[in-house]
Parts: C-alpha cells; sequence; structure tokens
C-alpha cells in the first residue's frame, strides 16, 4: 500500500514539473514583447533594455525557468507588470472566488447527475429515462458560456432574484458571496452534469445486470436498498474517473464564465494577463490551473484504492 501510494506521489511531482517546463515554453514563444507592451511602441531602446534587465528577460531561458520554479517553492511568484503588485497577493485574492466556484460546480454536477443517472437506470426505457436522457444530451451540447446568458436572461433580467454580475466578496457576508456564485455554479455544472449522468446510468445498468444483485433481490432485498446501497457503490468507479477528467474542463469553462458574469477570479485575471502580455501573471495562473487539474486526478487515484480492494491486494 505505502510502495503505490509513494508511486503515486511520484508520478504526481513529475506531472507538475513536465507541465511547468511546457507552459514555461509555450508562453514564451508567445509574439509580442512584454516591455514593450509596457512601455509603448515610443520607448527608447535602453529604457526597453533596462527594463528587460529588470524583469530579468535579458537572462537564458534555463536561468528564468529555475528561477522561476524556485520561486514558486519559496511562494515569491514575482511582481506582476501590469499592476505592479506581488503576483502571489493577486492569485490568492482571486484563488477565494474560483475555488469556492469550482467546488460548488463540482458538487451540484456530481449531486445532480448521481440522481438523475440512477433515478434513470431504475426506469430503464420508460419515460423518465427518456427524459432524463434528453436532458443529459441537452447538456452535453449546450456550451457553458450560452447557459450562463440565459441564467443572466431569465434570473437576472426576468425574474431579478440575482445579480447580473459582479461578487460582493466574502467580506460582505457568506450568504451574499454565495448568492453571486450560484448562478456561475450552475452554468458550470449543468454541461458537466449531463456527461456525468449518462456515465451515471450506463454504469449503475451494468452492475444490475450482475449475479450478486439478482441473488440479493432473490433474498428478499428491496429495489430500493438494492439500487442505492449496492448498484450504486458498485458503479463509482467509471463515475469518478470521468469526475476527475471534469475537473479540467470546469477550469477551461471558469475563464468563460467568469467574464460573462465579470466575475473576478483566476479565469478572468488568466484572460487580462494574456490581453495585457503580463507573462509573469499569465504564467503563475495556468500553472496553478494545471496544478488544480493534475491534483484533481492524484485525489481521484487515491479514490480508486478506497474503491476498489483490488488494487490494495496487488500492492
Amino acid at each position: 500500500m505505502l510502495r503505490l501510494l509513494l508511486g503515486r506521489l511520484g508520478s504526481f511531482i513529475v506531472t507538475l514539473l513536465a507541465a511547468s517546463v511546457v507552459i514555461f515554453i509555450l508562453l514564451d514563444i508567445l509574439p509580442g514583447d512584454p516591455a514593450a507592451i509596457l512601455l509603448g511602441t515610443s520607448a527608447r531602446p535602453d529604457t526597453l533594455a533596462a527594463l528587460h534587465h529588470q524583469l530579468g528577460l535579458d537572462r537564458p531561458l534555463i536561468l528564468q525557468y529555475l528561477a522561476w520554479i524556485g520561486g514558486a517553492l519559496t511562494g515569491d511568484l514575482g511582481t506582476s507588470i501590469t499592476y505592479g503588485v506581488p503576483v502571489s497577493g493577486l492569485i490568492a485574492d482571486r484563488l477565494a472566488l474560483t475555488l469556492p466556484l469550482a467546488l460548488l460546480a463540482i458538487l451540484i454536477s456530481t449531486s445532480l447527475a448521481l440522481l438523475l443517472g440512477v433515478t434513470a437506470a431504475a426506469h430503464r426505457d420508460r419515460a423518465i429515462d427518456r427524459a432524463v436522457q434528453g436532458f443529459a444530451q441537452l447538456g452535453i451540447a449546450v456550451p457553458d458560456f450560452w447557459i450562463g446568458l440565459l441564467l443572466i436572461l431569465l434570473f437576472s433580467t426576468g425574474l431579478n432574484w440575482f445579480s447580473a454580475g459582479g461578487w460582493s466578496g466574502w467580506s460582505a457576508g457568506a450568504g451574499k458571496a454565495l448568492a453571486g456564485l450560484i448562478l456561475p455554479a450552475i452554468a458550470l455544472a449543468l454541461p458537466q452534469a449531463g456527461v456525468l449522468t449518462r456515465v451515471t446510468r450506463a454504469a449503475v445498468l451494468d452492475v444490475l445486470a450482475e449475479d450478486f444483485i439478482r441473488t440479493a433481490r432473490a433474498k428478499g432485498l428491496d429495489r430500493h436498498t438494492a439500487l442505492w446501497r449496492h448498484a450504486l457503490p458498485n458503479a463509482l468507479l467509471p463515475v469518478v474517473t470521468i469526475l476527475g477528467l471534469q475537473v479540467s474542463f470546469l477550469v477551461a469553462g471558469a475563464v468563460l464564465v467568469e467574464n460573462v458574469f465579470s466575475l473576478p477570479g483566476l479565469g478572468r485575471l488568466a484572460y487580462l494577463a494574456l490581453s495585457q502580455r503580463d507573462l509573469i501573471v499569465l504564467r503563475n495562473v495556468v500553472m496553478l490551473l494545471a496544478a488544480m487539474v493534475i491534483l484533481a486526478n492524484f485525489i481521484v487515484d487515491l479514490v480508486y484504492l478506497i474503491l476498489d480492494p483490488r488494487l490494495r491486494a496487488r500492492s
């Protein structure tokens, strides 16, 4: 067991390092000079050279990379070219929105998918099953930012139940802050819930066809207990797999959804940093988003060990 955990941890660290190298190289080859963008096209060559030296852009790439990684390990992410403040503070402020938003979206999509998927499997080929599959197909087909616009039109412009955009922050109270995240979280959750609902339905149907379920029913176990207590736990492995993969789609969707709702999160910060060619901010934000995806898949591996005793036996 310990050897397996150490192996998973080693893979996690190697993947993080590989992702950092790819992110550093890809962002370095982006067109445009950050110093020239900051100073303007009329800046003198000696002024540009001085700013290059100040930002460390005149050093070899390997030294720039090592300085970035070393700073990240000590919590020093550098200073934003655009805002002139430490990047760590910028990211911490935006993470206070993006992390609860992502967790709320995962909670909504998972709860909705498990409920609908199990219900559809329990009523296979009936009207409720067809309705659930229609919802799942619609969720898959409609992009999250379009769902966000529809939610704004209905619940903000039409019913005036929620704000159309912006965020009050946690200082205004947890209730008000969470209320500002409900519509964006639903917009992020519904497409993922569509995918997860179909996976849950298929997985539960496969388990319901197993001999141990038929044996349990033959011994007098009622259908509801057999479905929720025995079929669902044994169908969770493929559901957890897809849930881990969905984190990357949530991260990508957050960039668009945060812009639709004018939320000051990591996605919007990355968008603004890209438009302003603030590579110091963009590099750290993209690395953090990638680390969140890698961490989610690492957690999925650990959940596998809990759900499947066969993996623990092999170790």
